[in-house]
This record gives structure tokens, sequence and C-alpha cells, in this order.
């Protein structure tokens, strides 16, 4: 028997890997206690999501269990330690302004219980692959010192800058910027998976994301872009822009072609590697430019606020360069715009949001 263990396993990446990898014969086991209610409140918990996975997948088993949890996860990676292949740790406290809340919780959910699951791999199952979903934001706000200029409805860069054509690549600095809090703990673990990659030899990867995104997000307006922005379009709830003029520009991923990528790792991976993952140019917009994206979907008008101060640390700009990861892994593709991403939020979840609004 092969073993995939997946934390996070009902979040929006987590979910999709237990799908992507029970879908080819994996058995897979899911760490989820549902901390995303925790941070963001009832309407952000993935309950109902850990439902459908139950209801639709025979060889998965779920483990309610905090990541953080030392001896429980150490007993799991020792019980099944001869069959598991792969490990994919999507598991994270994933907010700017939630961090600040609770510095202590968030470093020991992003950058401890990382390295725990990274020593518990080694020990139990030094052969498996090591995937790990890191952030942009280990960037901090370097990304904001590009010769940005504005225009009516995002900020782009100039046709002649070496980013323009694909995007951000890997070779950007992360020192001597600021990251907020969450970028910080992100940045720790980030560079820990480098390091047990490096360091002990084993197959561990860092995918540095972009927008993650997909119908199976419970988005919320701390986290979850694409999924609260037609949230707000559908229900009707104002949406709240927080600086940069509504124009700050965002990749987005589907988190299906992001787990696509993920299994290309794990048929050839490689030691302590890192990859820029996201939309790039293929599926992208500025905030200004989702949301007419939204109305038309959603055939209403939205309501938005616009605050002044923009979040801390957070990107003017960002698309991904994806072309290393490519150059890797040449028969890999993304395969969804941001119109298709938008369209399928819309369909799975509409439903469910207008019954949440009703009762």
């Amino acid at each position: 028997m092969k073993i995939v263990i997946v934390t996070g396993a009902a979040g929006l990446v987590g979910s999709e890997a237990v799908r992507f990898f029970h879908a080819r014969g994996f058995y897979v086991i899911g760490i989820e206690n549902d901390m995303r209610k925790y941070f963001f409140g009832s309407e952000a918990s993935v309950g109902w999501n850990l439902q459908a996975l139950k209801n639709e997948c025979k060889n998965f088993t779920h483990y309610d269990i905090d990541i953080r949890d030392a001896s429980a996860m150490g007993r799991i990676f020792v019980e099944h330690g001869k069959d598991i292949v792969l490990v994919i740790h999507t598991a994270a406290q994933p907010s700017h302004d939630w961090a600040l809340r609770e510095p202590l919780t968030d470093f020991a959910i992003n950058a401890t219980a990382t390295l725990g699951l990274l020593e518990n791999t080694r020990q139990c199952c030094p052969q498996a692959a090591f995937i790990f979903t890191s952030t942009n934001k280990v960037y901090g706000d370097r990304p904001c010192a590009l010769p940005l200029q504005e225009q009516s409805t995002r900020w782009e860069l100039d046709l002649a800058h070496p980013y323009y054509k694909k995007g951000i690549d890997e070779q950007m600095s992360v020192d001597h910027c600021q990251h907020s809090l969450f970028g910080a703990s992100k940045l720790a673990a980030d560079i820990m998976v480098q390091e047990y990659g490096r360091y002990f030899g084993m197959k561990t990867v860092v995918f540095r994301g972009g927008c993650l995104t997909g119908p199976d997000h419970s988005g919320a307006e701390l986290h979850g872009f694409l999924g609260y922005l037609m949230k707000c379009a559908v229900t009707g709830r104002e949406y709240c822009i927080f600086g940069y003029k509504g124009k700050q520009v965002r990749d987005n991923i589907h988190s299906y072609d992001l787990v696509n990528a993920f299994d290309h790792f794990f048929k050839d991976p490689r030691c302590g590697e890192v990859y820029n993952i996201g939309g790039s140019r293929f599926s992208h917009a500025s905030l200004l430019e989702s949301i007419p994206l939204c109305e038309k979907i959603a055939g209403r008008k939205m309501k938005t606020l616009y605050v002044e101060a923009n979040r801390v640390a957070d990107h003017m700009w960002w698309v991904s360069d994806i072309s290393k990861f490519q150059s890797h892994y040449p028969a890999w593709a993304l395969t969804r715009t941001m119109e298709d991403i938008l369209g399928e939020i819309y369909v799975q979840n509409k439903a469910r949001w207008l019954k949440e609004v009703l009762f």
C-alpha cells in the first residue's frame, strides 16, 4: 500500500490533493482540525469539504489532529512510515492580518510544525517526497520596489523591464524588506524545507505560490481572494478594497493545476528545490479588473468600499515567472484562466452561499 499524507486536507489545496492522489490509487491520510474556522470564523470552516471527502474517497482516513501536536503527528509517521511515499504539507495560518493577533500561534503553525513534519519524514520515511506550499510573501514588500507605472485599471511594469514578459523569478531577494509576521514565519519554514533537501539529501520542494484558488476555497475577507470576491458578488455583501487604488495585480492558479504540478515533481523529484508558481501572464488581473468579471458571471452589480491603507507588506504587482518549473517539467501546463476559475467558483458555491444568507 502506498500512502500519501496531506496536511490541511480539507482546505483548498489539501482537498484537491486528496482527490487527485486518491483517484490515482493511493491511500490518503488527511490531517485536518478546521483551524481555518478559528482563524476566520464559521463561514471559513472547511467542515463541509471534509465531509465531502469522507463521502467521496473510500481510501481516505481523516485524523482530527493539530499539526503542532508533535506526539500525535509522530505516532502517525511511526505507524505508517514504511508505506509513506509522499507528504504534502498545505496546512498553515495564511493571513497577514491574523498573524498580528497571535504571533506565537502563527509561528508555531507555519514554522515549528513544518520542522516537525520534516523531521518525522526524515526519521520514518526518508525516501518520501516532501512538498511544501510556501508563498510569494517570502519576498516581503520587495516587489513594491519594482518600477511600476499606474494605468487606468492596474499597476504595470514597463515593457522593457526583465520581469514584464514572464513575471518575477526565484532570484528576487528575500532580504532587507518588510515581510509581515506571516511572511516571516512562512519564510522560516521555506528555508528549512530547502535545508532538509540539501543537507540530508531528501526530496523536498518549495512551491512559492501566487494566489491559489478554486471552487473548494472557503474564502473569507482575510484570506481567499477570488473565492471571497465572488461570494460578495453572489450574496450582495460589501467588498472592502485595501489600498493601492484597487489596482494591485495578482496572478491566480487553480488548485488542480497546482496539485498537478505536485504530481510532476513526485514522479521525478529533486532535492531542496524552489519554484515560483502561479497563474503567470496566463491567468492574472488587477482587483479592479476582477470585479467586473465577477459581476458578469453573477449577473449583478457589486458593492465595494475603498480603504486607503493597504495591508502590511502587500504586493502592488505580482505575476509569477513559472518558467523554471516548466523547464524542469515540460509536460506540465496551466489549464484554467481567470474566467474559467471564477466560473467554477460561482457554479459550485452559489447555492451554498445563498443558503448561508437565508439561514
